[in-house]
């Protein structure tokens, strides 16, 4: 089995234990309040419970349909919005129960965006150049370099010591929008003011997970960027994955 199917699995796994949890809290909290006085009390339990059940059902629901997606490689309609829902509601408690399993936060991080570009792809967009948007890190950028990118990345004069000349000829290959961003806040003014109909975004785990997170209404593709000089200094990426990244919503135009 290989490295990106063990990473979903552990997404999905650690999502399952949260769904768990939370079972259990639910039963907890209702054995402790299960003998209020009176008629009214009872029925009062009785349809917090039930609400709690449907709760749980919809994200059980939810999950499972993820599998099901990640399983056929392709995408259900009317249960991707449903999943997408479960996967933002559960995140926060699924980071957590990893943790208090002892598994570290990069790599839950890097499972859920796995776990998001399998159900991206399996979509199936076809989108004109112009409607993609590159977002990439400043941290590309070799840090000797004079010129501002993150205003123009036209001023970016493609001398080769670093990607973002080749991300903007790429881009350019595809008619694609590329953005080089200093971090969230840059990065979402570029979309609401571009307003893109998917984006690729390269990121390291925690940045591409919190906007993934950020912005569930639009598919976003995140390829993690190599980090060989320690975060944010020099970095580079696999521009092979940024192009399959960009061809997965391109239908030429």
């Amino acid at each position: 089995m290989g490295s990106g199917e063990t990473r979903k699995r552990l997404y999905i796994g650690l999502m399952i234990g949260s769904l768990l949890l939370l079972l259990v809290i639910i039963a907890v909290v209702f054995i402790l309040v299960s003998h209020p006085g009176g008629r009214l009390g009872r029925i009062l339990l009785l349809a917090l419970a039930a609400l709690a059940g449907i709760f749980l059902f919809f994200l059980g629901v939810g999950i499972l349909a993820m599998v099901v997606m990640i399983c056929r490689s392709r995408s259900v309609p009317s249960l991707h919005q449903l999943s997408q829902m479960v996967n933002e509601t559960l995140f926060p408690l699924t980071l957590l129960v990893g943790r208090l399993l002892g598994v570290s936060k990069e790599r839950i991080l890097r499972s859920y965006i796995s776990v998001n570009n399998c159900l991206v792809k399996n979509k199936k967009f076809l989108l004109p150049g112009p409607r993609i948007l590159i977002l990439a890190p400043h941290c590309l950028q070799n840090s000797d370099c004079p010129h501002k990118i993150t205003v123009d990345v036209e001023n970016c004069k493609g001398c080769g010591k670093c990607a973002v000349g080749a991300l903007k000829e790429l881009a350019g290959n595809y008619h694609a929008t590329l953005k080089v961003a200093t971090g969230g806040t840059l990065a979402r003014k570029y979309i609401n003011d571009i307003r893109p109909q998917a984006v690729v975004a390269i990121a390291c785990e925690r940045d591409l997970s919190l906007g993934i997170h950020e912005i569930s209404t639009l598919p976003v593709l995140g390829v993690l960027n190599i980090r060989p000089n320690g975060p944010c200094w020099n970095t580079f990426v696999n521009l092979g994955q940024v192009e399959q990244a960009v061809m997965t919503f391109y239908k030429g135009g």
